[in-house]
């Protein structure tokens, strides 16, 4: 399974001078859940923020200028070898931009945060795809919905 998992603004604001733009208490609770003792692909600028491989988890790195290597810890030069070098594990795509969009085509099914605030001057967009090509079921939302909706996106028919 190939798996994307993204929070994003009602903009489609991503991030904001190398940060998540908001602190939202629970939001990132869903991202622990799903890729706890799995696999999750990120971009350099992604890992970098983190600065670390994050724990219970399997941590490729896509970059063509850095090497990142140690327990748990691999690179990749981009989404398809990183995915070729999970072998059949069950993975997570979490960013960034480029990483989003190179993976978008390939993923089985998509966990999107909606965070309920506009982000001004955000720097980091969630790339645009085509909706039509996913079942779109709403999961679990904030108290009425002030905060967030969590949607999950099933491809209709893999590529």
């Amino acid at each position: 399974m190939i798996g994307l998992i993204v929070a994003r603004s009602k903009n489609n604001v991503i991030g904001k001078n190398g940060k998540i733009p908001w602190k939202i208490k629970g939001e990132q609770k869903q991202f622990k859940e799903l890729t706890t003792g799995n696999v999750v692909i990120m971009g350099r600028n992604s890992y970098d923020e983190i600065g670390r491989p994050l724990p219970n988890r399997e941590t490729i790195v896509i970059s063509n200028t850095k090497k990142y290597i140690g327990e748990n810890l691999h690179t990749a030069s981009s989404v398809k070898e990183a995915i070729e070098f999970a072998k059949g594990k069950d993975v997570y795509i979490a960013g960034g931009y480029g990483v989003y969009k190179e993976a978008i085509p390939l993923v089985d099914v998509m966990y999107i945060t909606e965070i309920n605030i506009n982000v001004e001057q955000g720097d980091v967009f969630f790339p645009e795809f085509d909706d039509n090509n996913f079942n779109i079921s709403i999961v679990e939302t904030s108290e009425n919905n002030e905060l967030f909706i969590r949607k999950i996106y099933r491809r209709k028919n893999k590529q």
